[in-house]
């Protein structure tokens, strides 16, 4: 992916956690293993993002 791709798919992903907490505090969650996904799929794209970054000040 690229670095725009990474950083649109950061928003939607980081969008979606927010409702998929919203939904848990009120009760509505149906899917609670998509919480814990969503949050280790930021991880994985900040680690990417670190990742480059450290490979071009190199």
């Amino acid at each position: 992916m690229t670095d725009e791709e990474l950083e649109e798919k950061m928003v939607t992903t980081r969008k979606e956690l927010f409702n998929l907490r919203f939904q848990s505090a009120t009760g509505a969650l149906e899917n609670s293993a998509r919480l814990r996904s969503a949050k280790r799929e930021i991880a994985r794209i900040l680690t990417v993002k670190t990742e480059r970054e450290r490979l071009g000040k190199i």
